[in-house]
């Protein structure tokens, strides 16, 4: 499903980024995964976005570790790291990202969910070890629209699931667009352990502590648009 998902984005060929221009085409993807879209009582029509980046060119999707994840990784013995093109430095970890598009409307406004799209992450991922075990979770393809991040986990170097609902994303703390420069920024989001990536490490490793909703960290998208 994860390469599905992927050839799923339709990706544009003109203008990188369209300020206030058509209403965004949901991908078949995002379809499959139902979403409430309201608009006001005046129209029915879907509202101009804020924002459309069509073709994502690049950027990275980044996770401060909260202090939380990383006590509760120390008490179980686990070992955090990276794999692929990840990076981790500073209580940080990024993945970069390998295409996607998304779009975005006014927080203020009444059409939900006001960020759409698919981000993908291909050959980059984050890593748990603990003793002999290294469980790998990667290829991330981000959903904001139905805020679940979905990936592959692999078990010692072998696939043990693809195309996994990872992590919930929780949008509350999410601050308003920023255009810095070539980059348009998208910070604030949680991410939080979905019961069936807990379920996966608590099998794993043996476990019963790691439970649904553990706050990750705190994610940054920054979005290449030019």
């Amino acid at each position: 499903m994860r390469k599905s998902l992927k050839t799923s984005i339709t990706l544009a060929t003109t203008g990188a980024l369209v300020l206030g221009g058509a209403a965004f085409g949901i991908s078949s993807a995002q379809a499959a995964t139902p979403a409430i879209h309201t608009v006001s009582s005046s129209s029915s029509k879907i509202p101009a976005p804020v924002a459309s980046v069509p073709e994502v060119l690049g950027g990275s999707t980044a996770v401060k570790l909260d202090s939380g994840f990383t006590d509760a990784l120390t008490s179980l013995k686990l070992t955090p790291g990276v794999s692929g093109t990840a990076k981790l430095a500073d209580g940080s970890v990024s993945f970069p990202i390998t295409a996607g598009s998304v779009t975005y409307w006014s927080p203020d406004g009444n059409y939900r969910p006001y960020v759409q799209g698919l981000l993908n992450h291909d050959d980059s991922g984050l890593t748990l070890k603990g003793g002999d075990t290294t469980v790998t979770l990667e290829n991330f393809v981000v959903n904001p629209g139905s805020s679940k991040l979905y990936g592959d986990v692999l078990v010692n170097g072998k696939v043990a699931v693809n195309n996994a609902f990872l992590f919930e994303l929780h949008g509350g703390s999410l601050k308003p667009l920023q255009l810095e420069g070539d980059n348009a920024i998208l910070t604030g989001t949680t991410v939080h352990i979905s019961e069936d990536a807990a379920g996966l490490l608590n099998k794993t490793f043996g476990t019963d502590a790691v439970k649904r909703g553990l706050l990750v960290g705190t994610a940054t998208i920054t979005a290449q648009i030019k």
